[in-house]
């Protein structure tokens, strides 16, 4: 079984000189490929700070953090933005651009990916947007979609093209039980489907069951490892 994320000896500090906080100590954490793992903890223990560096949305600064085969410890702006272009990522807020479509949000998703010509990227975000249950919302703006239907657009424009590696920010904080319940599963399908891996942050106890494994985060320190809900 190959290995998709390497954390070796992490530490992360925000602020400088006398302001300086350490936020993240000692990290250690290995996923494998196709590997569903969630984190939990409670608010301010850094359990998005390790998400953000997972995803090279910033820079690593002590230890080492290898994504997919790259070293993203000390990593220049140019090699983080091609490290992403690996990953899907979901944010709590769904983060949509409010002037574009649902099916135009999508194939931003593909923006990055310059081989992919734009019929390809047509076909592709709508079929994507049919397979979350969206296929009669392609032209919806937002502000015309329920939480859910959001979530489930963020969702699709993470996977369009493909990620070997899908980052997820409380995908479920602003939803419903039932609407939370169906847009995990529906991530957990796509995601086996890709035969992507998952690395997903929440304070939702009712998904952890679709986790392969569960770690815990508690004042920038992982203090468990379970195997999915057996030591829950």
């Amino acid at each position: 079984m190959t290995v998709a994320i390497t954390v070796q000896n992490l530490n992360h500090y925000f602020g400088q000189g006398q302001l300086q906080k350490q936020v993240l100590f000692d990290i250690n954490l290995e996923i494998n490929s196709g590997e569903i793992v969630i984190m939990t903890g409670p608010s301010g223990s850094g359990k998005t700070t390790l998400l953000t560096l997972v995803g090279g949305l910033r820079s690593a600064q002590s230890g080492s953090l290898n994504v997919l085969g790259q070293e993203l410890a000390g990593a220049t702006a140019k090699q983080l933005t091609e490290a992403r272009r690996h990953h899907g990522y979901i944010f709590q807020a769904h983060n949509l651009h409010s002037s574009l479509t649902a099916i135009q949000n999508v194939k931003m998703g593909l923006e990055l990916h310059p081989a992919v010509s734009l019929t390809e990227i047509q076909t592709r975000a709508t079929d994507m947007l049919e397979q979350v249950g969206l296929g009669d919302h392609l032209h919806d703006y937002p502000d015309d979609l329920s939480g859910g239907q959001k979530q489930r657009v963020a969702i699709a424009r993470a996977l369009v093209s493909h990620p070997q590696l899908v980052l997820a920010d409380e995908p479920t904080a602003a939803l419903d039980s039932k609407s939370g319940r169906d847009v995990v599963t529906l991530m957990q399908t796509l995601a086996k489907e890709q035969g992507c891996t998952i690395l997903l942050v929440t304070h939702d106890n009712r998904i952890l069951d679709v986790a392969d494994r569960i770690v815990n985060m508690e004042d920038g320190r992982l203090t468990k490892t379970a195997l999915a809900l057996t030591e829950i």
